[in-house]
């Protein structure tokens, strides 16, 4: 459960330009099959460009940005054979034409995130882009399987989004065994729907169709901006095409050690998201006088598993229990922007005005096309993981560590684990992820990372920086929202813009203070 997965565990339950390309398509002996199968679809993608046209209307993104598609072989190792699109759009940079350095792709993490809103940052005027917009085109893209490229479904997603789902957390064998039935069905519908892509959904395939992207752009060196799991595929990306790097930032990172990739990540983050929840218990407590949901951390995780024990005994509405509840709470530890919303719309549940909490918690069936893209992000976020890693197909073990890690960090682990599990049956192929280490050509990286993030414990910047030589770590140090470049904070902003702008970074790593805290 990685990145802006806000709504996965409620459902359960991240001029010369033209002609470098093609010069790499001649591979060097004994290069892998894959290698050879980028080099010529980035050959051939660097010929022809991209057909920018204004947006689909139902796409919901307006003119002045346009979109376009990007072709790739769905299997590396045999190029020329079935293709898949994929959905690029851009914003052009908004300076002189000296200042132009090229285009600047952008992830948002998942696995499953689409990067289509991007641009918006330009169209919108986001403050803290515009330095950056005017050296650079601002390009988005739906990575394999997501969105308008080539999307896929593992179950109906009306289904999906049907509440309410069991508690997460088992009360007895009976309750495990009911969600090892659905984790296999799951994976089963995965294989029913989408069987085709799902052994070549992977971050190494995505980081090709990343290099792919780029020399369809006429981009000699791609410029990179990844959050949360874009920052694994940036990784990904830095160790398959070292050479082809041209800056990249890399924010709120996933600890790409082999060993981590992707079940040991996940029990990680059941640790962090505690430590993250706690944080925000404290500040409800400091803020008393507002919220009235207890002025100590204990009273407030009182009111909690009241809410919670509430839930369970009889949805709230028909349709909140634990697991919608969780959905809707988890987005406190992942983002400071959320504090005050979620505790307002608690604060008047307790008071008495239970509307508000079972509308922000309960699916709204009525919006389809919401609902079809949270089922194709979480099938995404499935797929991958599953993919990128062999899992443990042992249930015992599945079952020893979470009930291990549930007895101090109850808030996600189960739900974590839960939606997970359908990688334990994965019905297709998994690999042994990338081994990420610095290569030839490989720049100055940029990492920005808070200390206290959930989703992406800290310790992931901390191995990403070892593995790639002469990249810097800005810390934010006692925060820990997820996506630190989105959020003012000028110890942060300033030394991303400076690294965007003229490729320097400090001469050694940078603790900056945290940004402001949120207001009640």
């Amino acid at each position: 459960m990685i990145g802006s997965a806000g709504t996965l565990v409620a459902a359960t339950l991240i001029a010369g330009a033209l002609a470098a390309p093609a010069a790499s398509a001649n591979a060097r002996p004994g290069q892998d099959s894959e290698a050879r199968g980028a080099a010529v679809a980035a050959a051939r993608a660097a010929q022809a460009g991209i057909d920018w046209k204004d947006c689909p209307a139902d796409w919901g993104i307006a003119s002045p940005i346009q979109c376009g598609w990007v072709t790739v072989p769905l299997d590396y190792a045999h190029p020329d054979g079935k293709q898949i699109k994929l959905a690029v759009d851009r914003i052009g940079s908004t300076g002189t034409p000296e200042e132009r350095q090229g285009a600047l792709v952008y992830n948002p993490g998942g696995p499953g995130g689409s990067g289509m809103r991007f641009p918006t940052r330009v169209t919108g005027k986001n403050p803290l882009w515009t330095k950056t917009s005017k050296a650079y085109d601002f390009v988005g893209f739906d990575p394999r399987g997501v969105g308008h490229s080539a999307p896929i479904s593992c179950v109906d997603p009306q289904e999906f989004v049907k509440a309410p789902k069991a508690d997460p957390v088992p009360d007895s064998e009976a309750d495990k065994l009911a969600q090892r039935k659905l984790a296999k069905e799951y994976a089963d519908g995965c294989a029913e729907r989408s069987g085709d892509m799902l052994p070549q959904m992977t971050t190494p395939n995505t980081a090709r169709d990343l290099d792919v992207i780029r020399a369809a752009l006429g981009e000699k060196k791609l410029n990179y901006l990844g959050v949360s799991y874009g920052t694994y595929l940036g990784a990904v990306y830095g160790t398959l095409f070292p050479g082809h790097v041209r800056r990249m930032v890399v924010d709120s990172v996933v600890d790409p050690a082999k060993d981590n990739i992707w079940y040991q990540a996940n029990l990680n983050q059941d640790v962090a998201f505690e430590g993250r929840w706690k944080d925000w218990q404290d500040w409800v407590a400091k803020n008393d006088a507002t919220y009235h949901l207890g002025d100590t951390r204990d009273k407030v995780q009182k009111q909690w598993e009241t809410l919670r024990a509430a839930a369970k005994k009889s949805p709230l509405g028909g349709v909140v229990g634990p697991a919608e509840l969780i959905g809707f709470f988890q987005s406190a530890p992942y983002y400071d922007s959320q504090w005050a919303p979620i505790a307002r719309v608690w604060s008047k549940y307790v008071a008495g005005d239970t509307q508000a909490l079972i509308d922000a918690a309960s699916p709204d069936m009525s919006d389809t096309a919401g609902n079809a893209s949270s089922e194709n992000g979480n099938a995404v976020y499935t797929a991958v993981e599953c993919a990128d890693a062999k899992w443990p197909t042992n249930w015992q073990r599945w079952d020893r560590d979470n009930t291990r890690l549930n007895k101090d960090y109850p808030f996600m682990t189960w739900a974590n684990a839960w939606m997970n599990l359908p990688c334990a049956t994965w019905p297709a192929k998994q690999q042994t992820p990338v081994n990420v280490k610095t290569g030839e050509g490989l720049p100055a990286v940029l990492i920005v990372q808070s200390t206290r993030d959930a989703a992406t414990p800290y310790q992931g910047a901390v191995t990403l920086h070892q593995r790639f030589k002469g990249s810097r770590l800005i810390t934010e140090k006692d925060a820990g929202s997820h996506g630190v470049t989105g959020l003012t904070n000028p110890c942060i902003n300033d030394r991303v813009d400076t690294y965007l702008l003229t490729g320097k970074t400090d001469s050694e790593d940078v603790t900056c203070a945290p940004h402001a805290t949120p207001k009640p």
